[in-house]
């Protein structure tokens, strides 16, 4: 898959701007979108975190009242404290 989507998570600095896809393949386990930033850089993100994946239904229903979800939560407090340790 190539050419342009939207990045759709609210609190990526690039929010709501449009990429130039190049490649989408499986990779560090996920589906990720590769793409180049204005500085030439070979960049990726997830799949999930673009126009090409519908929006996760939590997501909608919460309507904007909760930007994360519990399971990323737990992740996250799992990965700081693998990172402290």
């Amino acid at each position: 898959m190539t050419g342009a989507i939207r990045i759709t998570p609210p609190f990526h600095p690039q929010f709501g701007q449009e990429i130039d896809v190049i490649v989408r393949r499986p990779n560090w386990g996920e589906d990720r979108m590769f793409y180049h930033d204005r500085q030439g850089h070979l960049l990726s993100l997830p799949a999930r975190w673009t126009s090409v994946v519908a929006e996760d239904p939590l997501v909608v229903l919460g309507a904007g009242r909760s930007r994360f979800r519990v399971a990323d939560l737990i992740n996250l407090v799992a990965l700081v404290g693998r990172l402290r340790s």
